[in-house]
C-alpha cells in the first residue's frame, strides 16, 4: 500500500511538472509572438532587412 502512494505521488509530481513546462513554453512562445508583431509595426513602410544583412556589414569609420 506505501509503494502505492509514493507512485501517486510521484505520478501527481510528473504531472504537476509537466503543466509547468507547457505553461513556460506557451509563454516564451507567446513573447515571441507579441516581440515579432511588435517589429512588424515598427518597420512598415520601410526596407526588409534581415539579421545577416545586419551582421554581415561593419560601420564605417
Amino acid at each position: 500500500m506505501f509503494e502505492y502512494e509514493l507512485q501517486q505521488i510521484r505520478s501527481a509530481e510528473l504531472i504537476r511538472e509537466a503543466e509547468h513546462y507547457r505553461q513556460v513554453r506557451e509563454a516564451r512562445r507567446a513573447r515571441r509572438e507579441a516581440a515579432r508583431d511588435a517589429e512588424e509595426r515598427d518597420t512598415q513602410g520601410q526596407a526588409p532587412r534581415s539579421r545577416m544583412s545586419l551582421l554581415r556589414f561593419s560601420r564605417a569609420a
